[in-house]
């Protein structure tokens, strides 16, 4: 579990700025462990969201392969495994349909409120997105697609290895996401995410600053770049 006064203050950072300074404490995170395909978001002014992730696979071109009396089952236990620590949750769920990803829409007004009351952040999904206008408020959502069909919207199984986007999750790692995508964060690595955000800041503000003022050139350009290559 992540201190909650760290956890508070990562929130504070978009996620392109925890990509950015991950890639200062690891370079190797240049090439992994975020999404690498567009998703939807249907609400680009919620404010970035962090937590752990709790992971689950889906299918809905046919229907479930279980008993009624085994589906009951297993969606207690699914509930119950979302509900569990460590909190607070992201649903990270992969949608197994491959082409058809996306067909039958998981969430929607009804699961988005459940997973909420439970004590959940968000999702980040391959899968389709439905209910827009009735969706939780304040729940935010990545998603593959928006569609208007649950089909025969399934889960597959959940706490499992899955990957997103791109984005390979395994469940209880931290999970930074907001309007342009989701990454992982390292356990080992997180305690230097402020430092290294705070490093960027005062690096880009060498710049922006200068862009921003009258008479912007090349040699104030370059000039701003030498006094950026000092910040340490």
């Amino acid at each position: 579990m992540i201190d909650a006064a760290l956890l508070e203050k990562l929130k504070a950072y978009d996620t392109p700025t925890i990509c950015n300074a991950l890639e200062i404490i690891d370079p190797a995170r240049r090439l992994t462990g975020f999404t690498i395909k567009p998703l939807v978001c249907p609400f680009p002014q919620l404010p970035p969201i962090v937590g752990y992730a709790k992971t689950a696979s889906i299918r809905s071109t046919h229907a479930h392969e279980l008993d009624p009396k085994k589906v009951r089952e297993q969606r207690i236990g699914y509930y119950e495994y979302i509900a569990g620590t460590p909190a607070p949750g992201i649903m990270v769920i992969q949608d197994l349909d491959g082409p058809d990803a996306g067909f039958g829409a998981f969430w929607g007004e009804v699961m988005s409120a459940v997973h909420k009351g439970l004590g959940l952040l968000g999702v980040v999904t391959d899968g389709s997105i439905r209910d827009i206008d009735q969706w939780a408020p304040g729940f935010q959502a990545l998603a593959g697609s928006i569609m208007p069909s649950h089909a025969h919207v399934h889960l597959a199984d959940f706490g499992k290895e899955v990957r997103v986007a791109g984005m390979l999750v395994r469940s209880g790692d931290l999970v930074h996401a907001d309007r342009h995508g989701a990454v992982t964060i390292p356990a080992n690595l997180v305690e230097k995410i402020p430092a290294a955000c705070d490093l960027l800041a005062r690096r880009e503000a060498v710049i922006l600053e200068m862009a921003r003022a009258p008479g912007f050139n090349v040699a104030k350009l370059r000039e701003a770049l030498a006094k950026q290559d000092e910040i340490h």
